[in-house]
């Protein structure tokens, strides 16, 4: 069908606006007033739908991938967690990249970079590492853990249980701006020149070192241990930081700069106790969450989300959420907020029972 054919069948159109229509859409334009409201739309009109993946469905499936292709095979043993509003992107959001990444013993994922900022957050195992820039992590569960921008980075496992990972990348933005690009490593591991724990020694503990210079956009510090993180948050509840809507959250920051970890991914720990019932609120960042811990619901929208352990789920851009604990409960989420701030976008609402929408403010 034509687009003056479109146009033409449509009832209230007439012959001469037709035959108008036709004519630019040959010369690849088109009338605005056609499609304004389509456009700019008077709310977000997010194609992301409410989703969840669960993981006592998804790990057997991860194992059965190891069983098929090697990591050498594959570069990175990732299943996909595409968005079923989505389908055919690759993407959890539509600024977002998500999967489930394993490394089985005595295997080692190669070295390589990208312009696509990437975290991990570790759901399973221990005794794997990943090394970014000449330095070896060891991965434990609720580490959170940063391979910035162009760096090189490797993921290996020497230890003995299969270790298993969150991805979260921005991958549709860097496609987006068309900026996309990736370099393989000549050699199969980076050369590892710092002893292990070294950035998070210079960088993660109030200190900086002498004159620092900040390099570029990305934390300097690449790991964030779960345990420290954790013990923040229980400090936290045992003071009385309580939020009615998000329970105890904070956000994992850059400790050059006190923003975002990353230019275009903000990510946040939540502590939810037992037989939290939060408020709502709406924000205009489409969020993945991981349950870390714990057990409970997640309303997004009209779609309840029941949640356990390792659980990963996906609340759309500008409806409202509501999170359930039954028992203690730990929340990791990502999203592109830090990307909207910076362009002076971002909003978000705290929702209360007959009131008025109100401002958010953090805890």
């Amino acid at each position: 069908m034509t687009v003056e054919t479109a146009f033409h069948e449509r009832p209230g159109i007439s012959e001469a606006r037709s035959q108008y229509y036709g004519r630019l859409a040959e010369k690849s334009a088109r009338p605005l007033w056609e499609v304004l409201s389509s456009l700019v739309t008077p709310v977000p009109r997010d194609r992301t739908s409410a989703a969840i993946w669960r993981y006592r469905e998804m790990r057997p499936l991860i194992s059965e991938g190891a069983r098929l292709i090697t990591p050498e095979e594959a570069e990175r043993r990732v299943l996909i967690l595409e968005n079923p509003g989505l389908p055919g992107t690759s993407q959890i959001t539509q600024t977002l990249y998500a999967g489930l990444q394993m490394i089985a013993p005595g295997e080692i994922a190669p070295s390589h970079r990208h312009v696509a900022s990437a975290l991990r957050y570790v759901m399973e195992g221990e005794g794997a590492y990943t090394a970014v820039n000449g330095e070896r992590a060891t991965m434990r569960p609720g580490d959170f853990i940063l391979t910035p921008s162009w760096q090189w980075h490797d993921h290996g496992n020497p230890g003995g249980s299969e270790v298993v990972w969150l991805d979260g990348l921005d991958i549709p933005i860097a496609n987006f701006f068309c900026t996309s690009f990736a370099q393989h490593h000549p050699q199969t591991t980076q050369p590892v020149d710092h002893r292990p724990g070294d950035a998070l020694h210079r960088f993660g503990m109030g200190l900086l070192p002498l004159e620092y210079k900040l390099d570029g956009m990305s934390a300097p510090v690449f790991v964030y241990p779960f345990e420290r993180s954790q013990g923040a948050l229980r400090h936290l509840l045992r003071s009385g930081h309580h939020n009615l809507w998000h329970g105890v959250k904070l956000q994992y920051s850059n400790p050059a700069t006190g923003g975002s970890p990353m230019p275009t991914i903000s990510a946040f720990l939540q502590l939810l106790p037992a037989g939290f019932q939060g408020k709502s609120y709406r924000s205009t960042d489409a969020t993945v969450f991981c349950a870390t811990s714990g057990r409970g619901r997640t309303f997004a929208g009209d779609t309840e989300l029941a949640w356990e352990t390792n659980d990963v789920f996906v609340a759309p851009s500008w409806q409202p959420v509501r999170h359930e604990a039954e028992e203690e409960s730990i929340l990791f989420s990502f999203s592109d907020r830090v990307a909207q701030k910076a362009l002076g976008i971002w909003r978000e609402e705290y929702l209360e029972a007959d009131q008025e929408p109100v401002q958010a403010t953090n805890v």
